[in-house]
C-alpha cells in the first residue's frame, strides 16, 4: 500500500493526476459505497475533492493534498479494498486480499488530458433543463431553458428524486410498458420529470397518471403535458383513497399527510403494485394513541421526543405491514439537496403473493402496539377491512 500511496503523491507533486476511486467494501452492510477523489482548486489553492457516495446522498469534502494522502490511506486501510489511481503518465490498480496484502498492476494511462480543476464542474443531470417545455411552464427554467436560481434547489430535488425511484424501478422487471400512479402529484414536478426520464433517457413506454385533488392544478398539468406532447401522460382529479385508476404497478405517494400515506400504501398493496414509494409526512393519527407502558412513558415526557417516537413507531409498522402482505421493505433517510430537509422513504418491492398476511409479522406489530399503548394503526385497520 505504501507503494500505492508514493505513486499518488508522486503524481501530485508532478501534477498528472487525474482522478482516483475507491471501491469494494470491507464491511458489505456499511452504507458508503465507493469515493471518488478529483484535483480542484479552491480560495485555500489546490486541493483534492472526495465525493463519497451513499445510496442516496453524496457528500463532498474538500482537503490539501497532504491531509488527502492520510485520508486516503485510512480509507484503504478501513473501508476498502480496491483503489484505482488515474494519472497521465500510467494507471495504477490498488486490490487487498482477506489477508490484507496489497497487489498493484500498473497500465497504460485510460486519460490523456488533464481534467478541469474548477470547484464548478458541471453535473450530470437525468432531466436536462434545455428544451425542456413542462420546466419552463412550471417556472423551473427560462425561456431559454436555463434554472432560474430560485429554483436551483427545486431542479436538484427533482433530479435527486427521480434517481432514487429509477434506482427501485431497476431492481423489478416491469418490462418496458406499465402503469405508474403518482399520488397527490400537486403541480406534477415529480411526475413530469419521472414520465420525462422514463420514456427519453430509459427508453421505455409507461402510463403515467398523476392524482390531485384540487382541481385547477389537474387542469393546469394536463394543458403543460398536451404542450409537451406527453402522450402516456394525464392529470386525474381525485383523492387517493377514491380515485378510479388502472392497475398500479408503480405507485408514489410523497409528502402524502397523516393517513393519506396509508391510502396510498393501501391502494397500492390492494392493486398488487410491484412497487411502492413513499415519503410520509406528519404522523398525527398514531401520535394521539401512544401512552407507553412502564419506562418508556419517560421518552414521551416532552413533546418534541413524543413527535418524533411517533414517527418512529408509525412508518415501522407501516413497512412492517408491506412485509406481511409480501414486500420487502427499505426505509431510509434522504435529503435531496442540502438547503431542503430530511425526508423518511419507505419501499415495498413485491416478492410473492400472499394468500393471507403473515401472521410472524402481525404479531410483530401486536407487540410494538402493546408496548407503545397503541388501539390500531389506520393502515392495518384499512387493509383488515379490505
Amino acid at each position: 500500500m505504501q507503494q500505492f500511496l508514493t505513486f499518488l503523491k508522486s503524481s501530485l507533486d508532478k501534477q498528472t493526476f487525474v482522478k482516483l476511486t475507491l471501491a469494494n467494501k470491507r464491511d458489505k452492510s456499511g452504507e458508503l459505497r465507493t469515493v471518488i477523489i478529483r484535483p480542484i482548486k479552491t480560495k485555500r489553492g489546490d486541493q483534492l475533492s472526495f465525493v463519497l457516495r451513499y445510496p442516496t446522498k453524496d457528500i463532498t469534502k474538500n482537503y490539501g493534498y497532504s491531509e488527502s494522502l492520510e485520508k486516503v490511506e485510512s480509507l484503504l486501510q478501513e473501508d476498502f479494498l480496491q483503489a484505482v489511481a488515474y494519472t497521465l503518465e500510467e494507471d495504477w490498480h490498488l486490490s487487498i486480499n482477506a489477508k490484507n496484502r496489497s497487489k498493484i498492476t500498473k497500465k497504460p494511462p485510460s486519460e490523456n488530458v488533464k481534467p478541469s480543476m474548477s470547484h464548478d464542474r458541471k453535473k450530470n443531470r437525468l432531466i436536462e433543463a434545455k428544451d425542456n417545455v413542462y420546466l419552463t411552464e412550471l417556472g423551473i427554467t427560462t425561456a431559454e431553458g436555463k434554472v432560474k436560481k430560485n429554483k436551483q434547489d427545486k431542479y436538484r430535488q427533482i433530479n435527486k428524486y427521480v434517481e432514487i425511484i429509477d434506482g427501485v424501478l431497476k431492481s423489478v422487471p416491469l418490462g418496458e410498458s406499465y402503469n405508474v400512479v403518482d399520488m397527490g402529484a400537486g403541480k406534477g414536478y415529480l411526475t413530469f420529470g419521472l414520465y420525462d426520464y422514463l420514456h427519453h433517457v430509459a427508453e421505455q413506454n409507461p402510463n403515467v397518471i398523476g392524482v390531485e385533488l384540487r382541481e385547477e392544478l389537474v387542469d393546469a398539468c394536463n394543458e403543460i403535458a398536451d404542450k409537451s406532447e406527453f402522450s402516456k401522460l394525464r392529470f386525474e382529479q381525485g383523492t387517493i383513497k377514491d380515485a378510479q385508476l388502472p392497475d398500479i404497478d408503480v405507485l408514489i405517494a410523497l409528502h402524502a399527510c397523516d393517513t393519506a400515506t396509508d391510502d396510498a400504501i393501501y391502494r397500492g398493496i390492494q392493486s398488487g403494485s410491484q412497487v411502492i414509494v413513499c415519503a410520509p409526512c406528519c404522523h398525527k393519527q398514531i401520535r394521539k394513541q401512544m401512552d407507553p407502558t412502564d419506562d418508556l412513558d419517560q421518552i414521551t415526557r416532552f413533546g418534541i421526543l413524543k413527535e418524533r417516537q411517533a414517527e418512529i413507531v408509525t412508518d415501522t409498522i407501516r413497512a412492517l405491514l408491506l412485509e406481511a402482505y409480501g414486500y420487502k421493505t427499505k426505509v431510509f433517510e434522504f435529503i435531496a439537496t442540502e438547503h431542503t430537509p430530511k425526508n423518511i422513504l419507505i419501499v415495498g418491492t413485491k416478492q410473492k403473493d400472499l394468500s393471507k398476511p403473515d401472521p410472524e409479522v402481525l404479531q410483530k406489530i401486536d407487540n410494538i402496539k402493546a408496548t407503545y399503548g397503541i388501539e390500531f394503526h389506520y393502515l392495518e385497520r384499512l387493509l383488515q377491512q379490505g
